[in-house]
């Protein structure tokens, strides 16, 4: 039996369900509880008194006893190269990534500016209680090598993976479909399911792809079942409208990601905001997800995500919730929820505090198929975990004194919370970030 190496102690809250079906049962929580961790996983989760009598002089606890204690935020779609054009002025979708993002990424053909980035991106990551995120890189494969290196050194679990465009970017951005095979099924080899990496097969979207590009990419897939799939899908009417002149056959844009192969359980498509019926219908026959990205949608003007047709029970939508730095405005799961809150708003839909803490812990480990190794506090999962200060800010203190219920203290650090409600986060088992 492994002998554990470092304790926390708090206030626990985990869930084991979706709290819009199953309601109370679907979280546990404990007013003072402990964590016993050793190996990097979860040893034993209950109340103190239970298991205070297993902690040895050789453990060391970490006690937080106003903190909630949760376990590590998922982010499930974000752009790594794009963390110095994060908050650029005045431009939508088309427009932002021909003035911004593909200029940025034209830097990352050198390695140790990749290398450079990928630190400060892994360290903000953690700054802000995200352990595990599936990250785009971009066509250069030495900048994908530099950032699975880093996380592999950190030992956080990561997806990512090289992007793929053949067409409709700056040539030195453009590979080939055979080339951008070639270098994908490499890193396949050296990285996925090396220590904690894990790889996505990554087509920017339909416009910087020929149809020999997703071809090479469904049959990355089909030769690695058990990868990803991380592309873009209906963010800006414009976008969909280029699709449909670039692929005439096509009876709608996701029609063509089908065509391909690339539809599936691991496919993560991001903002789908534009989607026609047909189109949810493909999406929610063959199980893939849709990733609501709140902040970015807003920042560039991209629409509305539409939860309530998501759940749609005649073509429910599996939906996870990502920051999509750097058109996304936060790194902050937190403030992500808070958008994500008032999109629905305007919608006169609703998002729940706690279905936006499930959304950010177990919901998106299930979307990501990880559900039996993050999402939970619980015995045999790895610790990454997240520990919350309710407090952290004059304003939440304030506001803090009037609440009475666990719901309440959640929306609280939802509407109000940031990086400085993060008091510390933990990779499996090792701090890695903690205010002073």
């Amino acid at each position: 039996m492994t002998t554990p190496s470092r304790a926390l102690r708090g206030r626990l809250l985990s869930f084991t369900d979706d709290p819009a079906t199953a309601g109370a049962r679907a979280y546990r929580y404990i007013e003072d509880g402990l964590i016993l961790i050793g190996a990097g996983r979860i040893l034993a989760v209950g109340e103190a008194r239970d298991l205070l009598p297993r902690v040895t002089a050789q453990v060391w606890v970490d006690h937080y006893p106003d903190a909630l204690i949760l376990p590590g935020f998922i982010d499930a779609h974000i752009h790594f190269p794009q963390t110095q054009v994060i908050a650029s002025y005045g431009a939508q979708l088309m427009d932002w990534l021909e003035r911004y993002a593909l200029v940025e990424e034209l830097r990352f053909a050198e390695a140790g500016h990749a290398a450079a980035v990928a630190r400060f991106f892994l360290d903000e990551l953690a700054r802000n209680g995200t352990t595990t995120a599936a990250v785009y890189g971009t066509v250069h494969a030495g900048a994908a090598e530099a950032f699975f290196a880093e996380s592999h050194r950190r030992n956080t679990r990561m997806i990512a993976g090289k992007v793929l465009m053949d067409r409709n970017a700056p040539d030195a951005l453009t590979d080939t479909a055979a080339r951008g095979y070639d270098e994908s099924k490499a890193l396949i080899a050296r990285w996925h399911g090396t220590g904690r990496q894990l790889y996505a097969v990554t087509p920017r979207f339909a416009i910087t792809s020929t149809e020999a590009q997703l071809e090479a990419a469904g049959a990355l897939l089909k030769e690695h079942p058990d990868s990803y799939l991380q592309t873009h899908l209906s963010e800006n009417r414009r976008e969909v409208e280029e699709v449909r002149r670039l692929f005439p056959w096509a009876p709608s844009y996701t029609a063509v990601y089908e065509r391909f192969g690339l539809l599936g359980p691991r496919a993560l498509f991001g903002h789908c905001i534009h989607l026609g019926d047909d189109e949810r219908r493909l999406l929610s026959a063959s199980d893939s997800v849709a990733v609501f990205c709140p902040t970015s949608n807003l920042f560039i003007g991209s629409g509305l995500f539409d939860l309530a047709r998501a759940h749609d029970p005649a073509f429910p939508l599996r939906a996870a919730i990502a920051t999509d730095v750097g058109g996304g405005t936060s790194y902050s799961m937190l403030r992500t929820l808070a958008e994500g809150y008032k999109v629905l708003q305007l919608q006169d839909q609703n998002l729940p505090a706690l279905y936006g803490f499930y959304w950010l812990t177990l919901g998106n480990a299930r979307a990501l198929h990880l559900d039996d190794r993050i999402g939970a506090l619980a015995p045999g999962r790895e610790a990454d975990i997240v520990v919350l200060d309710s407090r952290a800010t004059p304003a939440m203190a304030h506001r803090a004194e009037r609440i009475a219920t666990l719901e309440e203290e959640l929306f609280l650090l939802m509407t109000l919370g940031d990086d400085r409600a993060v008091r510390a986060t933990y990779v499996a088992g090792e701090r890695v970030h903690a205010l002073v």
